[in-house]
């Protein structure tokens, strides 16, 4: 079972032209306002979710709406999406629903932010900077659709495109991670990550537009 993976991933990285990168150290920049500039994704693995926990790090200073992480399904454009709606307002979509958190209101300074969410409870939980944020709830039951397509730089509006220019990222991502399983909250603060579906440190990816990676400045 091992090999197949293993064979099925790299079929899939040779087939849409991907790369796979050990990204620590790095960023993605996207320097100005567009709806071509984005950066797409792949999971090590591809499955549905019943669990999951996202963690990453960005800098803006955008005081308008724009999207973190966007992940679509054919069915499901907002299938799971960690969009911002203003500053210190933090949106979750799980299959097109949405609940929001509030953060600390801090423009000029990195963010980290992970979100959590389990289907047995509906239970979200919001971090910031290691600091648990609140729990709500949405999609009690529901299972997030495996055949993805997943997106930094641009919110989806169908499945794998329909950017708007307007909900764009203008700055800086790094360090993203997703895990097929809720983490403990020891995990969620000590900012140490490897993780089984998105690996910031073996990164299969492919830019699009005008987006360059450099080296990050902050931790």
């Amino acid at each position: 079972m091992e090999k197949f993976l293993v064979g099925t991933l790299l079929l899939t990285i040779l087939s849409e032209g991907l790369t796979q990168s050990d990204m620590r150290g790095k960023v993605f920049i996207f320097p100005q306002e567009s709806a071509t500039a984005y950066v797409s994704l792949s999971p090590q693995v591809r499955k549905p979710l019943q669990n999951f926990t996202l963690c990453l790090k960005a800098f803006t200073d955008l005081t308008r709406p724009f999207s973190l992480f966007s992940y679509s399904t054919p069915s499901q454009d907002n299938e799971l999406l960690l969009f911002v709606n203003k500053v210190g307002e933090y949106m979750l979509y799980i299959g097109n629903v949405a609940v929001t958190f509030k953060g600390p209101q801090t423009p000029y300074a990195p963010i980290h932010v992970c979100v959590t969410w389990e289907s047995a409870s509906g239970i979200a939980e919001f971090w910031m900077d290691g600091k648990p944020m609140g729990r709500k709830g949405l999609r009690k039951g529901y299972s997030v659709g495996a055949q993805s397509k997943i997106i930094l730089g641009q919110e989806q509006d169908s499945f794998g495109g329909r950017f708007d220019a307007k909900q764009s990222l203008v700055g800086e991502i790094w360090d993203v991670y997703l895990w097929d399983h809720v983490l403990p909250p020891k995990e969620m603060s000590d900012w140490c990550y490897s993780s089984n579906l998105l690996n910031w440190q073996a990164l299969i990816h492919k830019e699009y537009g005008y987006v360059v990676t450099k080296p990050k400045l902050w931790a």
